[in-house]
């Protein structure tokens, strides 16, 4: 991928509306812990907008922007009011870009060798970019069941001593950027910064 630009993600279906949690705490932990996972780091601002369509006061709409430190910025949209089922995500980075998309039965993840070169200009007025479009491939991905990975992944990490890949602190570090939008989302999508 080279160094990320951005990420983009959507995790919406119709359905299943919750009675005591907004959408944000329902949908947006798995896509939250998987980019900080793959970052390595936690955003520095997070501003969130959604709405509550069907029941007062339970946001069932919200899209969510993150700005890292790195400069890279993630947007995370969720939705219990679509009419598809959507879990895909796309990574731009300044060598190859990816999309992601769970719920393709074959070629989940999609490898582009695509992207844009901007070079100095040597004379005045001149602006040159150069735009790459190379190949497309799909790696092959043995299918299993998330839920059943994860719970082997802890009980071997518990057996042999070892943290496991989701541990707590990625856990607060996903609860406090939910916070941060939820706050965000109740003021009209003001930006929250979050303290290193």
């Amino acid at each position: 991928m080279g160094n990320v630009y951005y990420i983009d993600t959507q995790r919406v279906n119709l359905g299943l509306h919750q009675k005591d949690v907004s959408v944000i705490w329902d949908l947006g932990p798995h896509d939250l812990s998987i980019i900080l996972f793959w970052l390595d780091d936690v955003p520095v601002e997070v501003s969130a907008k959604g709405r509550d369509c069907v029941v007062p006061n339970i946001p069932d709409v919200c899209f969510m922007t993150l700005k890292f430190a790195s400069g890279v910025i993630a947007n995370v949209t969720v939705s219990w009011l679509s009419p598809t089922k959507l879990r895909r995500t796309i990574i731009v980075g300044d060598q190859k870009m990816l999309i992601y998309d769970d719920t393709e039965a074959n070629e989940k993840i999609k490898v582009f060798d695509k992207g844009v070169n901007y070079h100095d200009p040597e004379t005045f007025g001149e602006y040159h970019l150069s735009y790459r479009s190379g190949d497309v491939w799909s790696p092959h991905l043995d299918s299993y069941e998330p839920l059943y990975a994860e719970m082997t992944h802890f009980i071997e990490c518990i057996q042999n001593g070892q943290t496991p890949r989701s541990d707590g602190l990625i856990g607060w570090q996903v609860v406090r950027v939910l916070e941060a939008a939820e706050q965000s989302m109740r003021n009209g999508g003001k930006v929250v910064r979050l303290n290193q």
